[in-house]
């Protein structure tokens, strides 16, 4: 299924993935705009199924706190909406810097591009991702989060 979501690029120190999907931009957008809903998405495996802290519907400057584990630890991580743009962008930082971007273009009613990256660029010690695996990491976890995205809309 992996095959659907193709590798974008945007740039030096960003892992961008895309796909496109069978649903309306504004339903899209609105689950990725609610963090409690983003266990509903992860592909990563990281984020866990319990009690997310922050409101309902994001907004720029919004924070969230969600629930992770990684390296068999676990964490919660507090991320502020950097860039938001109703039903078509939104971004959040992570503690550490590095941003997560979400893009969607609606190409006809009811299809839309869905766009996701993980943006190091911005990170505090950006020349740490690569070493850590991050990258790698992410692009799976992101290919595995669109390709669930596009699974959960089948044609019409």
């Amino acid at each position: 299924m992996t095959d659907i979501v193709t590798e974008v690029d945007t740039g030096p120190r960003r892992v961008s993935r895309r796909a496109l999907v069978n649903a309306p931009a504004a339903e899209l957008f609105a689950l990725v705009a609610d963090p409690h809903r983003h266990p509903e998405l992860d592909g990563s495996g990281t984020v866990r199924r319990e009690a997310v802290e922050g409101p309902h519907q994001l907004s720029e400057g919004a924070r969230f706190t969600v629930p992770m584990r990684q390296f068999g630890m676990p964490y919660k991580i507090t991320s502020v909406v950097t860039a938001f743009a109703q039903d078509r962008l939104i971004e959040w930082r992570h503690p550490l810097g590095h941003r997560w971007r979400w893009e969607f273009a609606a190409q006809t009613p009811g299809r839309t591009e869905v766009t996701e990256t993980f943006d190091y660029s911005t990170s505090r010690a950006p020349w740490m991702a690569p070493l850590l695996g991050f990258p790698a990491q992410n692009a799976k976890g992101i290919t595995a989060t669109l390709a669930a995205l596009v699974a959960r809309y089948p044609d019409a």
